[in-house]
């Protein structure tokens, strides 16, 4: 999938109005993803995606300075993304849900098997529950 098929995916599914809200919701959930799984998944993960969108995954703009493999909950997991796209909670919930789900079908599936292997499951419960959920 290319990167303005994917930002496209994220707009049509999250129903936002423009490619600028989904460029952010994919920047927001991807950063914050990548702070709280290992490196080497968030680097694995990155190389399947389009590279102005895996390198979300490879930034860490950490809270605290702790980088990748970062512990925190689903509601520390939210809050981040909603502080980043500029959403409330449940927005931001909603938009992690779309975002993960378009890159779980662009990557194939499998390598977000690994990620959500690696996420404690309040927030592995969060991703699975797709766009629908």
């Amino acid at each position: 999938m290319q990167h303005e098929e994917l930002i496209g995916q994220v707009q049509a599914r999250a129903q936002l109005a423009g490619h600028g809200e989904a460029e952010r919701a994919c920047r927001a959930t991807l950063e914050t993803l990548g702070e709280r799984i290992p490196e080497g998944l968030a680097d694995n993960l990155a190389a399947q995606l389009p590279h102005e969108i895996g390198e979300h995954l490879r930034r860490t703009e950490v809270y605290g300075g702790a980088g990748s493999g970062e512990r925190f909950d689903r509601q520390d997991f939210i809050a981040r993304v909603a502080s980043r796209a500029g959403v409330d909670d449940p927005q931001a919930a909603y938009l992690i849900r779309v975002v993960l789900e378009v890159v779980r079908e662009a990557t194939g599936g499998s390598m977000m098997n690994k990620i959500l292997d690696a996420l404690p499951n309040d927030i592995r419960s969060l991703v699975a529950a797709g766009s629908k959920g």
